[in-house]
């Protein structure tokens, strides 16, 4: 992936975060689905008083696009943005969805507001991952 498509996708997980519900932690995440096709599917967190029913960004992402119809061998990578200079890799939750419905081998790429990047595999965030026969 060049650079001008990771920043577009970095904007576009960006103004997802805009529409984050985060009254609990302060921190909005945005994530943007990369398709094949060039689209993108937005997704932010969406926390819950009850903090185990809180939703991450990715997450919303991926169930947004299979609600849309979407299927999962349309996904080509994901872009995560999160505020402030540090950058944080995907929770163990989000690592297992990710790995269910994304190649081995597609990119998961964090941002923040600093101008650095960290990349992933899927394989290298979930080594070992869980998966029905």
């Amino acid at each position: 992936m060049n650079q001008a498509t990771l920043e577009k996708q970095k904007e576009y997980a960006k103004t997802a975060a805009s529409h984050a519900y985060n009254r609990y932690s302060n921190f909005a995440v945005g994530a943007a689905l990369s398709l094949k096709d060039g689209r993108l599917i937005p997704g932010c967190n969406v926390e819950n008083a009850s903090y185990g029913l809180t939703n991450c960004a990715e997450r919303t992402a991926i169930y947004a696009a299979i609600a849309q119809g979407i299927k999962p061998e349309q996904f080509a990578a994901m872009t995560i943005y999160m505020p402030g200079d540090k950058l944080y890799s995907p929770c163990g939750a989000c690592r297992q969805v990710i790995a269910e419905f994304f190649p081995a081998n597609a990119k998961v790429h964090a941002t923040c507001d600093a101008e650095h990047t960290q990349s992933w595999r899927v394989d290298e965030l979930l080594p070992g991952l869980f998966s029905l026969p």
